[in-house]
């Protein structure tokens, strides 16, 4: 049975966050999840989520480039404080994004991005915390990003070889860069840790667009996968944005 997570930053963007998980806990979902922390109030949302009986499962790291070294410990001190904030919930995942493409060598930056992970990798074992690193489409939604390619993140993460580092597989973003998205899950479903989804053309609700999320997530389940797939769509239908879904 696929375990569903929220993305309360997608699906109620812009609404308050209490309004956000009261409404994923009315809708019977168990689990949720939102992209940076450092702009909420995470007493509050610790606070709401015993309050609900609700799961936070992931969250992203600070925003700085793993591409350039230059910015390595800057990387670091962001991991850190961002690993502070997923103890503060009991979050035991992190969303690592690249940052954009420098304009040099492939090589040296896909170099940068493992050497920074496995600098990650020591503060990542003592908390006990894994960190996922996430591949983005440039065509519609992230122009100018240095990670596309599901295989070029897996790679990526053998070379850095740590259980603490994995890779989120957004379907959506996928769909877009390469398809063929459930044979790339099921031969690499050991290498990610978390999913993200959404109709496509459009990143609103799954049953809109041309992928067949039924039988994606019949897969993931085949492949027994244990973690969560993320909903994080924009939904169309503002007034009731999770019925489609609901349980």
């Amino acid at each position: 049975m696929t375990n569903l997570s929220v993305c309360i930053d997608a699906v109620f963007n812009g609404r308050p966050v209490e309004q956000a998980l009261k409404a994923v806990s009315a809708a019977g979902f168990d689990a949720f999840e939102f992209w940076s922390w450092w702009d909420k109030d995470l007493d509050q949302i610790a606070a709401l989520a015993d309050e609900l009986s609700l799961t936070p499962t992931i969250c992203t790291t600070r925003f700085i480039s793993l591409v350039d070294p230059s910015f390595r410990e800057q990387y670091l001190e962001g991991l850190e404080a961002s690993i502070a904030a997923a103890q503060t919930l009991g979050i035991k995942r992190l969303i690592s994004q690249t940052g954009n493409d420098l304009g040099t060598a492939k090589e040296g930056q896909t170099e940068s991005v493992i050497a920074g992970l496995r600098a990650c990798v020591p503060h990542l074992e003592a908390a006990g915390i894994e960190l996922l690193l996430e591949p983005l489409n440039t065509k519609v939604d992230h122009p100018g990003y240095f990670l596309t390619s599901s295989s070029d993140a897996f790679e990526i993460v053998k070379a850095v070889n740590s259980p603490y580092v994995k890779v989120l597989f957004d379907i959506y973003h996928q769909q877009i860069t390469e398809g063929d998205v459930i044979r790339s899950i099921t031969e690499n479903i050991d290498l990610i840790g978390h999913f993200h989804t959404a109709g496509n053309p459009g990143r609103h609700e799954l049953h809109i667009g041309e992928l067949n999320y039924s039988e994606i997530f019949k897969a993931i389940d085949q492949a027994d996968f244990s973690g969560y797939v993320g909903l994080e769509y924009f939904p169309l239908d503002k007034d009731q944005p999770l019925k489609f879904l609901s349980k």
